[in-house]
């Protein structure tokens, strides 16, 4: 749907006029390079993409809030009072906006009226593209210019964060929303989750695209993997804190890794440390070769990231597996690796446009001989974070 057909349809779903009404966009995110290191006070780097969630909402007179998702037609209206801001197991994805407006009022601003929003979102659910974050940031961008609220954007994302960890209950880090609500037009930004500090990097790939390929497997693994390598990785901390005046394993450079590694008592320790200090050590660099133009270096950063997460961290799994190995087999592919917390999802790569529909055709082909699933294919570009769209730029 073009934005005058949400328009239309917000008209008809909340039978009102067009009068008043206002466009707010939020787009999706992927994580370039960067991957197990934000828990461990390294860099990541993410961009928006130009496919997103749209918020089109209009001010009421009373206290009710009414939600109506595309996505969702058949749960229908969602109603609730900003006087009675709970979770709902019954209100199912409007949890994610209602969280936001229950942390914006708890930090003090007001929201003296309620309104009505109809979400659409682009982005394919369960397919590591962060279409919660989505929703939550194109909601926090609602609320701060419906209502003229003074908050930072900082602050914002801070704040969406605060409602999926304690309103929804997911202990998600902070990346996806800052890559959602912070990043800048055509580039990505170099992210350290620990003290928030970021740099913005232009992110031009000329004749190529981003391809994110889903490898449609049931992620059973991710959430007690993930603890046990959290675990893992601050036992080998620990080990090296005995003689390093460091915080964290972000602390860590290469060399001083392969100096001291001996500290590290436990073997598969041992490598999970190596895979935090050198994707960290990788993500920085990634940013140095895009500033050069060298897009071909910061893909072989990309391929040795995936190889790093397949042997030292081995969060990887055959299908993740099979989707890159055929990737790079493949003739104009600059890059790819997995991306997201592993055990499935979904894979990145950087693709010669005029080698997409054979990349999408043989690679597709080859990761259903292997594991026997079928893969969806993404062909995005690098957005910007969260805005208000103006009448203007409605036609598109």
């Amino acid at each position: 749907m073009t934005k005058t057909e949400l328009i239309k349809k917000f008209a008809a779903v909340f039978q009102t006029n067009e009068e008043g009404v206002r466009v707010f966009f939020a787009p999706g995110r992927v994580n370039l390079i960067g991957e197990h290191t934000d828990y461990n006070g390294g860099h990541v780097f993410p961009c928006a993409l130009t496919i997103g969630t749209y918020a089109i909402a209009k001010k009421r007179s009373d206290n009710l809030v009414r939600m109506y998702s595309a996505n969702f037609e058949e749960l229908g209206l969602i109603e609730f009072s900003l006087n009675d801001l709970q979770y709902e197991e019954d209100h199912d994805w409007a949890n994610y906006p209602k969280g936001v407006i229950h942390v914006f009022e708890q930090a003090g601003m007001k929201i003296p009226v309620g309104f009505d929003v109809l979400f659409a979102g682009e982005i394919p659910n369960g397919a590591g593209l962060s279409s919660s974050a989505s929703i939550e940031v194109a909601t926090a961008a609602l609320l701060k210019n419906l209502y003229g609220l003074d908050v930072e954007p900082i602050k914002l994302v801070q704040l969406c964060q605060q409602a999926e960890n304690e309103f929804i209950g997911v202990s998600c880090g902070i990346m996806d929303q800052f890559a959602i609500g912070m990043t800048k037009d055509k580039h990505a930004v170099l992210l350290n989750c620990q003290t928030l500090e970021y740099t913005h990097s232009p992110l031009e790939l000329k004749d190529a695209s981003l391809v994110i390929a889903n490898t449609n497997k049931r992620r059973g693994l991710a959430d007690s993997k993930y603890n046990e390598r959290r675990s893992e990785c601050e036992s080998a901390l620990q080990d090296l804190q005995k003689e390093m005046a460091i915080q964290s394993l972000g602390d860590v450079t290469k060399e001083e890794y392969e100096k001291n590694q001996h500290l590290i008592k436990n073997e598969i320790e041992r490598k999970r440390a190596k895979h935090a200090i050198y994707e960290n050590a990788r993500t920085k660099e990634a940013v140095v070769k895009l500033m050069g133009g060298d897009i071909s270096g910061f893909g072989q950063l990309m391929n040795e990231s995936h190889i790093s997460l397949r042997d030292d961290y081995e969060v990887t799994g055959k299908e993740l597996d099979a989707l890159v190995e055929a990737a790079w087999a493949q003739p104009g592919v600059i890059g790819s690796r997995m991306t997201g917390a592993g055990f499935g999802g979904c894979t990145i790569s950087i693709v010669e446009n005029s080698h997409l529909d054979s990349f999408i055709g043989e690679v597709g082909k080859e990761y259903t001989a292997k594991t026997g699933l079928q893969a969806d294919f993404y062909v995005v570009q690098v957005g910007e974070g969260a805005k208000e769209i103006i009448q203007k730029e409605m036609t598109k």
